[in-house]
């Protein structure tokens, strides 16, 4: 009978497991400590970096030890308790800031002094002064300045439009002129359609703006036909209200428009 071979025992250290151990919790160690670092701030390089990027958008390039130097006991207790922004709005939005509260304050002026001119035949439901985003628009029914089926400006029309160019002659805002038609079809020599007479009504109260002295670079026409109705069709008063031209007095002004000009050219 074979005698089996008793089993040898391991001459290593069994308790080697634990160089491993020690091994993996001074790399734990280690990387705890990194985050800790990164984690950690300065808080003196933290003011200084704040006060520069503060200093950077204001214009003030004084320290900050020296803008506390500046403060007084009145102006601590006013702000006591109080946060303080430590980055200032730009100057530059300041003065945009004010230079469309101005904008807002013209324009609307200028609307108030034609409504006031214009007063009679606002009360009369011949003439709307109206203000939007776009600037001061005002509807002129078309009985004031034309014939039925014209688009030849009769004589009774210049009153009104000596008024209304006392205002305009005194700006340099871009003018556009709208002619609208009602929906009901006309086919004649002159015109073909609402467009032509639209356009051509249009195009004869810019050629009256610009004889009275407005310049031309300033003036433009836009022909709608019955695209752009104020009320239905469906009645004569309707129809009525919606043959008319709008004098449009835009926000912007000629220089305004040249600067925002920008050329794309292909990639």
């Amino acid at each position: 009978m074979i005698r089996r071979k008793p089993i040898e025992e391991d001459d290593d250290n069994p308790e080697r497991w634990l160089v491993s151990y020690a091994d993996f919790i001074t790399l734990l160690f280690a990387f705890f400590v990194v985050m800790y670092s990164i984690s950690s701030v300065n808080k003196g390089k933290y003011n200084q970096l704040t006060y520069s990027m503060g200093s950077a958008f204001t214009g003030d390039i004084r320290s900050h030890e020296q803008k506390n130097s500046d403060k007084t006991v009145g102006d601590d207790s006013k702000i006591k308790g109080q946060q303080k922004s430590v980055i200032k709005p730009l100057p530059l939005s300041h003065l945009y800031n004010e230079k469309m509260r101005r904008e807002r304050e013209y324009m609307l002026k200028m609307g108030v002094d034609l409504s006031n001119m214009l007063s009679p035949l606002i009360i009369n439901g011949k003439v709307r002064v109206v203000q939007n985003n776009r600037g001061i628009r005002i509807d002129i029914n078309d009985s004031l300045l034309f014939s039925p089926g014209s688009a030849e400006i009769s004589a009774s029309a210049s009153t009104i439009m000596n008024e209304i160019y006392s205002v305009l002659k005194s700006n340099t805002r871009l003018i556009q002129v709208e002619g609208h038609t009602d929906n009901t079809p006309i086919h004649n020599t002159a015109f073909f359609s609402n467009w032509e007479l639209s356009a051509v009504r249009a195009s004869s109260v810019v050629r009256m703006l610009s004889n009275s002295g407005i310049t031309e670079t300033r003036l433009s026409a836009l022909g709608f036909g019955s695209t752009l109705p104020l009320t239905e069709n469906e009645t004569e008063l309707g129809r009525a209200k919606n043959r008319r031209v709008s004098i449009m007095i835009l926000n912007e002004s000629q220089n305004q428009q040249e600067d925002s000009s920008v050329e794309i050219t292909p990639k």
